[in-house]
């Protein structure tokens, strides 16, 4: 069921994808969130809702491209991390500044399918398939920088939380008062 009273969404780890919709001009204005249970439309525009999780996560969109350009050296249609504690790590499927753009949350995906028309079908894990306007080498293409890149930044974090972890040992060990 489509809730079309939705003005405001924030994104969570049961988001799926969130793609813009026309409206009776032909002009994307809107957005359709499809989570895990359900689908809602936004009135602002893709890769607006993504700017504003990015913000609710303390950085910005253009702040998350930084971060995936200087830690895989992606550049266009870059794939970026909204929470990394929450495995929140989508990708777009044009460039965020593209109104056209739909962003993809990569830990959704059950399987792609190339299709007629050079589209790209997408099959979520929860059975939901939303068919895209772009060919299935540029999605495959997508879900593996994706992939990369989250690989890349989960190894940092884990590098990070082993150096801590031996660094609160060692000073526990030597400034023990026995």
């Amino acid at each position: 069921m489509l809730n079309d009273e939705l003005i405001q969404h924030e994104i969570t780890p049961l988001t799926i994808a969130i793609l813009p919709l026309e409206d009776e001009t032909g002009n994307f204005t809107k957005s359709i969130i499809y989570e895990e249970t359900g689908e809602y439309v936004a009135h602002i525009l893709p890769t607006k809702i993504i700017d504003s999780a990015c913000k609710y996560f303390g950085s910005s969109l253009k702040g998350r491209l930084e971060g995936t350009r200087d830690i895989s050296g992606i550049t266009h249609k870059a794939p970026i991390v909204i929470d990394p504690a929450s495995g929140m790590y989508f990708y777009p499927t044009a460039s965020p500044v593209n109104k056209s753009c739909s962003w993809i949350a990569h830990s959704h995906i059950d399987s792609i399918h190339s299709r007629e028309n050079n589209q790209s079908e997408i099959v979520f894990k929860n059975g939901k398939t939303i068919l895209f306007d772009v060919s299935y080498g540029s999605m495959m293409n997508q879900v593996n920088r994706t992939a990369q890149f989250r690989f890349s930044l989960e190894d940092r974090m884990s590098v990070v939380r082993e150096r801590t972890i031996y660094s609160q040992h060692f000073t526990q060990n030597n400034h023990s008062p026995y």
